[in-house]
């Protein structure tokens, strides 16, 4: 009878434990949900509502008439099309390299890891910046050899390979570092051929990841705004860009508001899409401790395909970021540091205030930004650790769509929301940061949530039936084996927050420019000078970004790495 007792006791205190958890779980998401209802659905859903309602009545015909020009249809065509051509190419050219950092263990392995992930985290004027001083008018190759493709889709897409390269490589890569090779080698103890081996065995159990890269740069390029924007010229505009001409030079709310409305519908079932691969690549493996599996190359062919890879690297992201950094120094008196010392000088008129202050404007803002990118994705990474049913997968991805509807929306519809007590925070500092951290909490919940789904859940069971709290519980059980991929995750957040541009390049005060606003400023205007100074600001933000990402390295493990 007493054994009895004792175990119904302990089947309560479970049950309690595990209701327990459930609401906490809610309790967590209350707080994202809050913060992306006040700083992301509101300002969108604003812009669209002040461009559709015409004295006070919705106009959804609207619509079909925006769709309906011909213009749009060829802006729509050119969105799609490019973005389609960009990720085959990026994926043809990327799954080599995948392989290799997946596999192979090589020195410099960290350094080469970390600078294929610099160009995902340099905004995109900076790419585009780059690109322009490689192949555009006067650049390197036009100067050598007379090549230039400053206005065509080749210079586009190449840059949106440099730029969404190293998500290919972690995204794949990763998956690939874990895989069990003893099932390849099986079949090929059966008689398979090498080919038939991958084929058969490897590439369908890599097929959820390479969906989701896949996924993930379509939704990159698919709303690409810095890099058209810079090398498109007048005949090559996606949505965003589109997005940005109507908004900000014709003042056409009408037909912005549509067009944010077909990217935002684009963007969901995207998402919708990739967040079913995440599902499928999280439920349909066994994987293998990565330490275990990469080792150094053997035999000709492989050392010939590591090789490949570092000529692929060294020519497609080395180069263009080499280039950067040599026009920055290519003054007009030969090479030196002239157009840096400009960067402490006014007097140009670009600015309100000298454009080195742009970086110090640009690691406050970054820091603040991360800080509330870390506590609103931490929360929601939390609460997202137990799988659930619709409603948790919902919020899921939510938390994505930052990522691909309009930043230029969200940033206009800071502007004409958040105006009026008691959300008057237009003409306050802790405008950029917020539009910053809504590009960070993306990445910070990525980063963690696999690794928060690693650890054992009988662990947080175990500390229920015993009594602790869900705070308690997540700081003895979860906290000490995600301390790394919390680092990482805020990393992640500040580097991508000192390159968001979208939002930024609207609420961003003259006389507080962040350093990618202010290359775009200077990249619009005339004169040598302007772009030597653009140039000398992408170098010290891709310097930024690049030891920031060395940082990163030194504290990554096979097991710390989430999504990115």
């Amino acid at each position: 009878m007493d054994l009895a007792r004792t175990e119904v006791k302990k089947s309560r205190q479970s049950r309690t434990g595990l209701a327990r958890g459930s609401a906490a779980r809610l309790g967590l998401m209350a707080v994202p949900v809050a913060f992306f209802a006040v700083f992301f659905a509101y300002p969108v859903a604003a812009i669209v509502a002040r461009g559709l309602k015409v004295g006070g009545q919705w106009q959804f015909g609207r619509i079909a008439d925006v769709i309906g020009q011909s213009d749009v249809r060829h802006v729509l065509w050119f969105t799609t099309w490019q973005a389609l051509a960009s990720t085959a190419l990026t994926l043809l050219i990327a799954l080599p390299g995948a392989y290799v950092f997946a596999r192979f263990e090589f020195r410099g392995k960290q350094v080469l890891r970390a600078a294929v992930t610099v160009p995902f985290v340099l905004p995109t004027v900076v790419v585009g910046t780059a690109f322009l001083a490689l192949l555009g008018r006067g650049g390197l190759l036009d100067e050598m050899w007379g090549v230039r493709l400053d206005t065509t889709v080749w210079a586009i897409l190449l840059a949106h390979v440099f730029f969404n390269y190293a998500v290919v490589v972690r995204t794949v890569g990763g998956l690939w570092s874990q895989l069990d090779p003893r099932q390849e080698e099986a079949a090929r103890m059966l008689g398979a051929s090498r080919w038939t081996a991958w084929r058969t065995v490897t590439l369908p159990a890599l097929g959820p990841a390479v969906a989701a890269a896949s996924l993930m740069v379509f939704l990159f390029t698919f709303t690409s705004f810095g890099v058209v924007q810079i090398l498109g010229g007048p005949a090559y505009s996606t949505l965003e860009v589109e997005i940005y001409r109507q908004t900000a030079q014709l003042l056409d709310l009408s037909t912005a508001a549509v067009l944010t409305i077909v990217q935002f519908a684009a963007v969901g079932l995207i998402l919708a899409v990739h967040a079913w691969t995440v599902r499928r690549r999280e439920s349909a493996l066994r994987l293998v401790d990565a330490a275990a599996v990469a080792r150094r190359p053997r035999g000709a062919g492989q050392w010939a395909l590591l090789g490949g890879v570092v000529l692929t690297v060294a020519a497609l992201i080395l180069l263009p970021l080499g280039v950067l950094i040599e026009r920055s120094l290519s003054g007009p008196g030969g090479y030196g540091f002239a157009y840096f010392r400009e960067l402490t000088s006014a007097e140009g008129g670009a600015f309100l205030v000298p454009p080195i202050d742009a970086v110090w404007n640009s690691l406050q803002y970054a820091l603040a930004a991360t800080a509330i990118a870390l506590v609103i994705g931490g929360l929601a990474a939390a609460a997202l650790t137990r799988k659930a049913g619709r409603l948790v997968r919902g919020f899921d991805a939510l938390l994505m769509l930052p990522l691909g509807v309009s930043a230029v929306t969200v940033g206009f519809g800071f502007l004409i929301t958040l105006d009026e007590p008691p959300l008057d925070l237009r003409s306050t500092w802790i405008l950029v940061p917020l539009a910053q951290a809504l590009v960070g909490v993306p990445f910070v919940v990525r980063t963690m949530l696999p690794v928060l789904r690693a650890v054992d859940g009988r662990l947080r069971e175990a500390a229920a039936v015993l009594g602790a709290s869900p705070l308690r519980a997540w700081r003895e059980v979860d906290l000490p084996m995600v301390r790394r991929a919390l680092l990482i995750a805020a990393g992640f957040a500040f580097a991508v927050s000192l390159g968001e541009f979208g939002a930024t390049v609207f609420i961003a005060r003259p006389d507080n420019p962040t350093l990618p606003v202010a290359v775009a400023r200077l990249l619009g205007r005339a004169g040598e000078l302007n772009y030597g100074q653009a140039m000398a600001l992408s170098t010290i933000l891709m310097v930024v970004c690049a030891v920031s990402l060395l940082l990163l390295e030194r504290l990554r493990t096979d097991r710390t790495t989430g999504e990115f």
